[in-house]
Order: structure tokens, then sequence, then C-alpha cells
């Protein structure tokens, strides 16, 4: 297995860098994680029920204000110059490529109201990009949780997520739910999210695997499928027209107990069946993050495995988002004798999680590398999954 989690810059690197780029030092250091879910998927956006978890890997930012009201933007994993914007020029869907994201963050920022001036920012990150961790959330919470640092804005973690889901929603153009920035910015170490997107109330629910004999692998497939471009906004609409066809407000209003009604509702009533699927889906995914934190609630956290391959049918068979090589993934995972498995984040490629005991964890790893081997497919990045803390400042400490 490998691990990517160990920065790939150094804090002393990354300050030294910083210095050379801009000709001051930064002002502060922060951190903020990627994260995998472990169930829950395409359900924040139907003010559903999640439950992710914090990664090691992170995005770092190095940052010092300005008042003249530029930004400047770099970043040491992307080829490139500085990118220099004007705070009071930057406008939704206006392009800009990796730095949309933090540039966004600042227009999110003075569209609430908070007197951000400009600031001189450099990331770097071992969060892998596009493998489904959230690499995007990541950027533009370590850039949120800096500025209000630095700008004493005064806003709390919940309250920095929503601005990052802003900025990704209106500036860069992703519609995407607030999971992702809630578990960069909310998540604690040892401990998975419990999320209610609703209403943002939060639970953290005690994930110790080890104590268990257990390991949550994450499976990187390293593919990301251009089919992928375009089908969450259409599964978004999807779920929306679904909710309007029952009367609803959204998806998150229509109880497990009544989902087999709904349904034939909406066949009678001639909705597409694509609509279906995804109505199916959204609610029993619904209903499968409140087993699996039943189970850990009572201890039983390998009976989690068949949730895990639940959620992974019906996000291949009614959601149709998954992949070639996620199925690979799951099925010679289990074949090798995991308790279970399923694609995580939002498909077409990415990565996929596999419980295991924690005894299985080498054999599972290199059955599933054997099996991309064997069907022609690059090698995928194995790594333990450890519940992770959320965003912070890491230099100088807080």
């Amino acid at each position: 297995m490998t691990d990517n989690a160990e920065p790939a810059v150094s804090l002393t690197e990354l300050t030294a860098s910083f210095t050379e780029l801009y000709g001051n030092a930064p002002e502060g250091i922060w951190a903020a994680p990627g994260r995998v879910n472990l169930i829950g998927e395409y359900t924040d956006f139907n003010d559903g029920f999640v439950m992710p978890l914090a990664l090691p890997h992170t995005a770092r930012a190095a940052v010092a204000r300005r008042t003249d009201g530029q930004l400047r933007l770099h970043s040491t994993d992307v080829p490139g110059g500085v990118v220099s914007l004007r705070v009071d020029e930057l406008a939704p869907h206006s392009g800009h490529g990796w730095a949309a994201y933090p540039a966004g963050v600042v227009w999110a920022l003075r569209e609430a109201g908070h007197p951000v001036t400009g600031a001189d920012i450099q990331l770097t990150s071992t969060v892998p990009v596009g493998a489904g961790l959230s690499s995007s959330a990541a950027l533009e919470v370590v850039t949120a949780f800096a500025l209000n640092d630095l700008f004493q804005l005064g806003l709390s973690a919940p309250e920095i997520a929503v601005l990052g889901q802003r900025a990704e929603n209106a500036f860069v153009g992703v519609p995407c739910g607030v999971m992702d920035q809630m578990a960069s910015a909310c998540c604690t170490e040892g401990h998975a999210l419990y999320l209610d997107t609703r209403d943002l109330a939060q639970r953290q629910v005690p994930f110790d695997l080890a104590a268990h004999g257990l390991q949550l692998l994450v499976v990187d497939t390293r593919v990301k499928h251009a089919l992928g471009d375009g089908a969450y906004a259409e599964r978004r609409a999807g779920c929306e027209a679904g909710a309007r066809a029952l009367g609803i407000g959204t998806l998150r209003d229509l109880p497990y107990e009544g989902l087999g009604a709904a349904l034939e509702t909406l066949a009678a009533a001639g909705e597409d069946e694509s609509v279906v699927r995804y109505v199916r889906h959204v609610v029993s995914d619904n209903h499968r993050v409140e087993q699996v934190i039943a189970l850990l609630d009572a201890g039983d956290v390998r009976a989690a495995g068949p949730v895990l391959n639940e959620g992974h049918v019906s996000l291949r068979d009614d959601l149709r988002v998954s992949c070639p090589e996620l199925d690979l993934v799951v099925s010679s995972a289990n074949a090798a004798g995991a308790l279970g498995a399923r694609m995580t984040g939002g498909g077409f490629g990415g990565s996929a999680v596999v419980l295991v005991e924690e005894a299985m964890a080498d054999t599972v790893a290199k059955a599933v590398t054997e099996a991309f081997t064997s069907a022609g497919h690059a090698a995928p990045g194995v790594f333990p999954a450890v519940p992770s803390a959320g965003a912070l400042r890491v230099a100088p400490a807080a």
C-alpha cells in the first residue's frame, strides 16, 4: 500500500518559497484536509445525511494580507507563475483554472460583506486531484480559514464551509452540496462526521477501526472519465424534478417507509425512469447512513460492510455514476475477503472505500492491484483512511 499523506513540501520550505516569491514572509500557514465519504452519496444537495471523515492529506496555504486590493495566487503543484487578480474585479464564471477556487472564496467573503482587502497566497496540496477526495474543497476551506484569521472576521467553521460551497456553486459553477466543505472544516481526529445537510447539525462519531481490528482502505483508481462532465448537474436536476413531482421540498422529506408508494406515484405520473432511479437511490442512501450510524453506535462495525455493498449497487444501477474500474475495485476486494466496499465521491472514476479486517488489508490491496493489472489498467493507489483533524493553523501554532 502507498500513503501519500506526508507533506510534499515542508512548512519551512513553504515559508522560504513564499518569501522568495513575494518578497516578504507569510503571516501564517494553514491546512485543510481532503475527505473520504463513508456512506451517503448525492444526498447532500437533497438536504440529506452524509458521513465523511477527513483524511491526513491536506491543502496548505501560506498567506499574508494586502491592503491594495490585489490578490496574488500561486501553487507549487501547478506549472505556471503567479495569478494576479483585483479583488474588486472578481466575477463568477470568469475562469482562472485552479485559481478560481481560492479566488471564489475571496469573492464570496466580499459578497457577504467581509472586508478582505487583498492577499498573497501560496498553496500546496497532498490531496490527490481527480480522486473524488475533495481537493477543491480543501483549497476553498484553507483559503477561507486563513483569511478569517488574518482579517479577524469571526466566522465559525460551519460558516466558513457554507462560504466555500458558495464559492464553488456561484463562482466556479459546480452545483455541489455542502458535505465536502463541512468535512474539511469541521471533522475531528479519530471521528467520522454525521452531518444533517438541511440544518448543518453534526455529531462527531468515534471511528477507531483499529480498536475493532479493522481498517478502511481508500483505493484511488487514478481514472476520471469524461462522462462525468455535466452528469452531476443532470442528477441534481433529476432529483429536484422528482421532489417537485411528489409535491415535497426536497427528497429528504420522503421517508424511507414511503419510498415504494412514491416510486409508484412517479411511474404513474409518467416521470422519466431516470428520475425514478435517482429518487430510489437518494432515499435509500439516506436510510443507509442511518443504518451505519446505528451500527457504529452499537459497536457492530463489521455489519456496516454489507451496507457499503448495497450503497455501491445503488450508485451503480440507480444513479449510474460508477465505472468499470470502480466496479472492479468492489468486486475484487470482496472476492479477496473484504467486509464491504463502495465507490465514494462523484463517481465516473475517482476512489472507492473498502472495509477490511486489519490482518487482511495487504492481501485485499494486493488482490485489487492484481485485478487492475490483469484488466490492463494502471495500478491504483491504495492507502488507509485515517480519520484526521479538520482545518487549522499550523504555523505559527495557533
